[in-house]
């Protein structure tokens, strides 16, 4: 059994969808991230970052595993189960690829674009434009890339979509739009489909309720 303690968050997300594609049982461990959750004690005991997701595996035998960090939980649950992250060594690569790509990139760029717009203490214009402009660029980026694939690395669904599917999921909290992303928006709305994504969406965004 999985306990992830999660909240319904660009990178919280991630997790539960991968579980739910898997076919895995799991709980799921609410942090109100907005009500400071990720600063208690009882949370900081489990990670010490203070961020969401963590999962934790406990086994028949008693034996706790925890984990953080939303892309090396994807890599565990993906290698442990195996679907969602190929084995041939070209197509893994081009996953690789595209998790680093979301973790160095896109992530923070869509983060940090959100952070100085909407929740810094006082305006600054010039945080603003420079990553709200690296987040449409990086946006740019995987249009690019998704007008020669299906997926964003290669024919086959992975464990890369699902983690670019959460930042862009919350797209508004960084203020970027589809609009002059036509192949990113056709990606987004064949995974926003899936069962397995609607499952998750609906269960952890009950834990905001």
């Amino acid at each position: 059994m999985y306990t992830i303690y999660t909240f319904p968050t660009p990178n919280g997300i991630k997790v539960p969808i991968a579980l739910e594609e898997l076919n895995l049982e799991y709980k799921l461990h609410p942090v109100n991230i907005r009500q400071g959750g990720q600063r208690e004690a009882d949370f900081v005991a489990v990670n010490p970052a203070g961020k969401v997701p963590v999962l934790i595996d406990e086994n028949t035998t008693g034996d706790r595993f925890t984990l953080t960090e939303s892309a090396a939980i994807l890599v565990f649950l993906a290698e442990k189960h195996g679907k969602l992250l190929p084995t041939e060594p070209i197509d893994r690569a081009q996953v690789f690829e595209q998790l680093f790509f979301h973790a160095s990139g896109l992530s923070p760029a869509f983060g940090q674009s959100g952070y100085f717009q909407k929740l810094a203490s006082e305006p600054m214009p010039l945080a603003i434009a420079r990553f709200h402009g690296e987040a449409k660029r990086t946006l740019g980026l995987l249009d690019s890339t998704l007008a020669q694939r299906a997926y964003v690395a290669g024919d086959d669904y992975s464990i890369a979509d699902i983690a670019h599917f959460g930042w862009l999921w919350r797209r508004a909290f960084a203020g970027v739009e589809f609009d002059n992303a036509p192949n990113v928006a056709r990606w987004y709305e064949s995974i926003a489909a899936r069962p397995a994504v609607l499952s998750a969406i609906s269960k952890v965004e009950t834990l905001a309720a």
